[in-house]
């Protein structure tokens, strides 16, 4: 079905309108999403880190309160070197109830209790092994961390200890499989210092704590301090809780009933983090029944191992809502934003289109090959400089157009004479080289048939030396006339300069040549005819040791091109150097700046053709008077065929 070009622009312009309202909508609840939950993080990761001062507070309160009892001089000192037990479970008792603690005992000096205020019947047993106990024994000074403490050593404090650290699992959603229901051990903020005698001698251990589970006073003391009891739509905004492992044991998030969510677990997320890789956990989360911008740290024994978690967290429900207001809004924005670009869009087509459509016809003519076709002034908006934009790219392509055709002929021509020089230097050579083989033949006969002192010897000689150049002439010929493909095969470059660099050396014309090596180490294998490009080194290296003279320096060097698709080697003399204008002619066939007779102009040619083929590049810098830089560029890869090749 043909739609209208009219209603094709309308429906086209409303997009425009479209998109923008999307990416407001989607920057602007990106922005919620961002930047005002990222400083809720931040204040969430403030509120966390206000969490554990109150926490660790505490814990400092319980170490300060133990330190004061043990350093009661007589009732503690005197009464444990006495075994007064009585004086001491008053002095403990007394301590216990004004510091709110929930056990405090003293050992002697080898950890076995010698009173304990909770539950003084109870004494005897050692408490040695107790992680932080041992330290004090071990150190002689105060030790206090988070600590997991069993059923059994509960039970040693009391029944009612032991039943107030039992908690049965609640079913949690998120919260990973485990197969046990409960969890009868506790977790208690502890410490213990050391008992001193009046000449500094260890006599005992005052140790003692406060059981976290089913206590909210840190989680409460939280709540107020940081949240100050703000709620929204009825839930409290801010919330504390204390985790042994993955458990709820102090919280003042609610459950649904409204009831302290003891027993509940964490998310499975959270606790991978957190539990498993000992990290903290800044970032939305499922807590008990409902969505949180929540931080979780990790709470550690005194070896260090993570044993639970203080979490606090914010309420997200709020930014939902701010998230989905602000939809709305840019939503109702964008359907009044479409309304008013489809009316403007329709008012504006009728203008636009005429234009539009001379553009249209006008490229038309272009894609159908008639660069000489131009539009007029359509229109004075920039439709109207897209015309004139398009003038000068329909003049630009017939420019262009023009140049590849000239470049081509160029090409065609150069071609067509290089293959007529090579017919005819092979037709002049086959017919030259017979006869010149019965001149070579015939003077060496006479010449072997004639006397050293014969005065005609000396003709003869010339004869024989002027035919032999005429025969290394010829083979050059034949050589540019049936230009061999390279045998590819890989090949080391470094190591084939150095072959053409060893033909040479030894010769006389070397001998006064220094010659510098710059070869690039591990260079990679390249695909290449070894011989050809030997013959092209030797061929270039002997150009240069003839414009030297036999006197100067040869530098070699190899290196790996700028994008690694080639490799380099750069043959620079020191000679009189090379005028522009012969540079420009330098590898044409039969082109030569040497005295007549001295060469036959070919071996340039030849190597730029050897090169060629390999698909590589000869260039050549040069300037009057400070020597010549052949620089030979290879492609690491086989080349592939040239189209004349196919």
């Amino acid at each position: 079905m043909r739609i209208p070009l009219k209603l094709k622009f309308v429906l086209a312009f409303i997009p425009v309108v479209i998109i923008p309202g999307v990416i407001a909508t989607a920057v602007g609840l990106h922005f919620i999403s961002t930047n005002v939950v990222r400083e809720v993080q931040e204040r969430v990761r403030t509120d966390l880190n206000a969490a554990r001062e109150i926490y660790d507070q505490r814990l400092r309160d319980i170490e300060r309160a133990l330190t004061l009892t043990a350093m009661r001089t007589f009732a503690v000192q005197h009464a444990l070197l006495a075994n007064d037990r009585e004086l001491l479970l008053s002095a403990l008792q007394t301590a216990l109830r004004e510091e709110n603690l929930d056990i405090l005992a003293i050992t002697d000096e080898r950890g076995r209790v010698v009173a304990r205020a909770q539950n003084p019947d109870v004494y005897g047993d050692s408490q040695s092994e107790d992680a932080l106990v041992r330290r004090v024994l071990q150190h002689r000074r105060a030790f206090s961390a988070t600590q997991i403490v069993s059923r059994l050593e509960l039970e040693k404090e009391g029944e009612e200890l032991a039943e107030k650290a039992h908690i049965t699992f609640i079913e949690t959603p998120r919260a990973r499989v485990r197969a046990e229901t409960e969890e009868t051990a506790g977790m208690m903020l502890k410490s213990a210092v050391p008992v001193l005698s009046d000449e500094g001698v260890l006599i005992g251990v005052v140790y003692g704590g406060s059981l976290l589970n089913r206590n909210f006073e840190i989680v409460d003391r939280v709540k107020d301090v940081v949240y100050q009891g703000v709620t929204y739509e009825d839930q409290d905004m801010g919330a504390a809780t204390i985790f042994q492992g993955d458990l709820r044991i102090s919280t003042n998030v609610r459950n649904a009933d409204g009831s302290r969510a003891i027993g509940t677990r964490v998310s499975e997320e959270v606790y991978d983090t957190v539990l498993k890789r000992g990290e903290t956990w800044i970032e939305r989360a499922f807590v008990v029944n409902n969505w949180y911008i929540t931080a979780y740290e990790p709470l550690r024994d005194v070896d260090e191992a993570v044993i639970g978690m203080l979490y606090v967290g914010m309420l997200e429900q709020k930014y939902a809502d701010m998230k989905q207001r602000t939809m709305w809004a840019f939503v109702s924005i964008t359907f009044l934003g479409m309304a008013l670009g489809a009316i403007v869009s329709y008012l504006l087509a009728n203008g636009i289109l005429k234009p539009i459509r001379a553009l249209v016809a006008a490229s038309k003519r272009l894609a159908e090959g008639d660069f000489s076709h131009r539009v007029g002034q359509i229109s004075e908006d920039e439709i109207g400089e897209l015309g004139q934009t398009f003038n000068i790219m329909a003049s630009s392509l017939k420019e262009r157009d023009e140049k590849l055709k000239e470049h081509a002929e160029r090409r065609i021509m150069e071609s067509e004479r290089l293959a007529t020089i090579g017919q005819l230097a092979a037709g002049v050579a086959h017919e030259i080289n017979n006869p010149l083989g019965g001149i070579l033949v015939y003077s060496h006969l006479l010449l072997e048939d004639t006397a050293e002192d014969d005065p005609k010897r000396a003709n003869l000689e010339k004869i024989a030396g002027e035919a032999t150049r005429c025969k290394d002439i010829i083979k050059g010929l034949l050589d540019f006339a049936h230009q061999t493909e390279p045998k590819i095969e890989p090949a080391d470059l470094n190591r084939l300069v150095e072959s053409a660099l060893g033909l040479l050396e030894d010769q006389a014309l070397f001998q006064n040549i220094n010659v510098g090596r710059r070869l690039a180490p591990s260079l990679p294998e390249i695909m290449a005819d070894g011989n050809q490009l030997v013959q092209v080194f030797i061929n270039i290296m002997l150009n240069a040791a003839e414009a030297m003279e036999g006197r100067g320096d040869l530098l070699l060097a190899t290196r790996l091109g700028g994008d690694g698709r080639y490799v380099e080697v750069e043959i620079t003399d020191t000679g009189p150097g090379i005028p522009e204008d012969v540079v420009e002619k330098l590898f044409e066939p039969f082109y030569t700046t040497k005295e007549v007779g001295s060469g036959t102009g070919l071996g340039l040619s030849i190597s730029y053709g050897v090169i060629e083929r390999h698909g590589g590049t000869i260039q050549v810098r040069s300037q009057v008077g400070e020597g010549a830089t052949f620089i030979i560029r290879l492609p690491i890869e086989e080349p592939a065929m040239r189209p004349e090749e196919i």
